[in-house]
Protein backbone atom coordinates (compact mmCIF):
# COMPACT_ATOMS: atom_id res chain seq x y z
CA UNK A 1 0.00 0.00 0.00
CA UNK A 2 1.08 3.60 -0.50
CA UNK A 3 0.03 6.83 1.17
CA UNK A 4 -0.45 9.97 -0.91
CA UNK A 5 -0.39 13.30 0.91
CA UNK A 6 -1.52 16.46 -0.88
CA UNK A 7 -1.38 20.05 0.40
CA UNK A 8 -4.24 21.35 -1.74
CA UNK A 9 -4.18 24.94 -0.46
CA UNK A 10 -0.80 25.46 -2.16
CA UNK A 11 -1.88 23.93 -5.50
CA UNK A 12 -1.36 26.20 -8.51
CA UNK A 13 -3.42 24.05 -10.91
CA UNK A 14 -0.63 23.15 -13.33
CA UNK A 15 -2.30 19.79 -14.21
CA UNK A 16 0.98 17.82 -13.97
CA UNK A 17 -0.46 15.32 -11.52
CA UNK A 18 -3.54 14.74 -13.68
CA UNK A 19 -1.35 14.02 -16.71
CA UNK A 20 0.72 11.48 -14.76
CA UNK A 21 -2.08 9.74 -12.86
CA UNK A 22 -5.49 10.60 -14.33
CA UNK A 23 -7.26 7.87 -12.34
CA UNK A 24 -6.21 9.49 -9.05
CA UNK A 25 -6.16 13.24 -9.84
CA UNK A 26 -8.73 15.62 -11.33
CA UNK A 27 -8.89 19.36 -11.91
CA UNK A 28 -11.62 21.21 -10.03
CA UNK A 29 -13.94 23.27 -12.19
CA UNK A 30 -14.77 25.40 -9.15
CA UNK A 31 -11.33 26.78 -8.29
CA UNK A 32 -8.86 25.43 -10.88
CA UNK A 33 -6.90 23.38 -8.34
CA UNK A 34 -6.42 19.64 -8.38
CA UNK A 35 -8.36 17.13 -6.32
CA UNK A 36 -6.99 13.86 -4.95
CA UNK A 37 -9.68 11.35 -5.88
CA UNK A 38 -10.58 9.21 -2.89
CA UNK A 39 -8.68 11.46 -0.51
CA UNK A 40 -9.87 12.50 2.93
CA UNK A 41 -9.11 15.97 4.29
CA UNK A 42 -7.70 16.88 7.70
CA UNK A 43 -6.55 20.45 8.40
CA UNK A 44 -6.04 21.21 4.72
CA UNK A 45 -4.03 18.06 3.96
CA UNK A 46 -5.64 15.40 1.81
CA UNK A 47 -4.61 11.78 2.27
CA UNK A 48 -5.35 8.60 0.32
CA UNK A 49 -4.17 5.04 0.93
CA UNK A 50 -4.02 3.13 -2.36
CA UNK A 51 -2.61 -0.09 -3.83
CA UNK A 52 1.01 -0.42 -4.90
CA UNK A 53 -0.08 -0.68 -8.56
CA UNK A 54 -0.56 3.12 -8.46
CA UNK A 55 2.94 3.80 -7.12
CA UNK A 56 4.76 4.67 -10.36
CA UNK A 57 2.04 6.99 -11.66
CA UNK A 58 1.83 8.90 -8.39
CA UNK A 59 5.62 9.18 -8.01
CA UNK A 60 5.53 10.79 -11.45
CA UNK A 61 2.66 13.05 -10.34
CA UNK A 62 4.73 14.18 -7.35
CA UNK A 63 7.78 14.76 -9.57
CA UNK A 64 5.67 16.80 -12.03
CA UNK A 65 4.40 19.12 -9.30
CA UNK A 66 6.33 22.42 -9.55
CA UNK A 67 5.40 23.46 -6.00
CA UNK A 68 6.24 20.02 -4.50
CA UNK A 69 3.03 19.57 -2.51
CA UNK A 70 2.50 15.86 -3.24
CA UNK A 71 4.20 13.20 -1.15
CA UNK A 72 4.08 9.47 -1.90
CA UNK A 73 5.34 6.84 0.54
CA UNK A 74 4.98 3.13 1.16
CA UNK A 75 3.01 2.13 4.25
Amino acid sequence: MIRILFYRGKCIGCNGCVEAAPDRWRMSKKDGRCNLIGGTENKGIFKAIVDMNEYEQNIEAAANCPVKIIQVEEV
